[in-house]
């Protein structure tokens, strides 16, 4: 029997069990984990929301780290920032109250690919290295979140760091040597070692490697990237970028869909459809266009043309394009107005939520 069918049957057998709150609130939590590196982040958001009721009924704080990690992560694959914002604000408050201290981890790998998409690593800098040069907490990310070894090479290396990239990439070769069979843990050794080493047939290697769909699709753009490099390589570069684009928009990731899009028009290729961006859910935007309603998003979080440009990958010229159209449309006259006007949209759409 899977883990996914084995975890819904606890649901299952629970039904009507007095004190059992708390064996349904950890099955659902694991399954919606489960959910996300499968890809299916709509079935996690869900068995994690439900997973968090049943832990607040139970009294069982000690279960909401995990699942605020998993609805953080989760939103910020979707693009949603502003849902993935408050689930870091929630891990903070988390580790403040020292619910944290079983995956200490997992709350600064979630604030730091947060911090990464608002700003580049730099924003990231200090979750980064502190995770990097810290023993337990780099070995204990990369055995519970094997697609965070290619994410911490990637990110040491901007950061121009190459000494905290091998560290990254030594680390996760040990893990899969010590837990040979582990295909996830030998996916992620591959990924990262083909990182470092910029080999991109390595990289295609762990692509078909990753069990998690988001890892592999993550593998194939950074072996579409190299590849775009050589001159000679141009239409095999295109073939795994294009495999990265569907492999992110089957793992419910389109903004970074959107961003091998980008790539991939940049070599020259058009796809018919443009991922579609998961901006405020349930928010009435009226009528903004999809496009407009997730700059009005960023914009109200504090983000400056040049960010939005880069986030929703579209130029800043474009983005005031929008802003004179999303300014109209909304009736304000300011960036504060629209973000209060933003607000008091976002609070509405949470009020019937809120009393059911």
């Amino acid at each position: 029997m899977s883990g996914a069918r084995t975890l819904a049957r606890i649901e299952e057998l629970t039904v009507g069990v007095e004190d059992a709150g708390g064996l349904v609130a950890a099955s659902l939590i694991c399954a919606g984990d489960l959910a996300l590196a499968q890809g299916d982040v709509s079935s996690a958001v869900d068995s994690v929301g439900r997973g968090i009721h049943k832990a607040q009924q139970a009294g069982l704080h000690c279960l909401l780290p995990d699942a605020h990690t998993v609805m953080a992560l989760s939103a910020l694959r979707q693009g949603n920032m502003g849902v993935s914002l408050e689930f870091v604000d929630q891990l903070r408050d988390d580790a403040l109250l020292g619910r944290t201290t079983d995956r200490p981890s997992q709350y600064a790998w979630a604030a730091a690919q947060l911090l990464e998409v608002q700003g580049g690593a730099k924003s990231a800098a200090h979750f980064i290295v502190g995770i990097v040069t810290d023993d337990q907490l780099l070995l204990e990310l990369l055995a519970s979140q094997p697609a965070a070894a290619a994410w911490l090479v990637r990110a040491t290396r901007e950061l121009g760091d190459a000494s905290l990239a091998q560290r990254v990439a030594s680390e996760a070769s040990g893990l899969a040597a010590r837990n040979r069979g582990l295909r996830s843990v030998e996916a992620a050794a591959i990924h990262a070692g083909g990182l470092l080493a910029d080999d991109p047939e390595r990289l295609v290697t762990a692509a078909a490697s990753h069990l998690d769909p988001w890892a592999g699709a993550s593998a194939c753009e950074d072996a579409g990237k190299l590849l775009s490099a050589l001159g000679q390589e141009r239409d095999r570069a295109v073939e795994v970028l294009e495999r990265a684009v569907d492999g992110y928009t089957s793992a419910g990731a389109p903004r970074d869909a959107r961003r091998v899009v980008s790539k991939l028009r940049s070599l020259g290729v058009r796809r018919g459809r443009y991922p579609r961006y998961a901006g405020q859910d349930g928010v009435n935007t009226g009528s903004l266009t999809e496009t407009e309603a997730a700059v009005a998003e960023l914009v109200s979080h504090g983000f400056t043309n040049s960010q939005v440009g880069e986030h929703l990958f579209i130029s800043g010229h474009t983005v005031a394009f929008h802003l004179k159209k999303i300014f109209r449309k909304l009736n304000v006259a300011s960036r504060v107005e629209l973000t209060r006007a933003w607000s008091r949209l976002s609070d509405a759409a949470a009020e019937p939520a809120s009393m059911g």
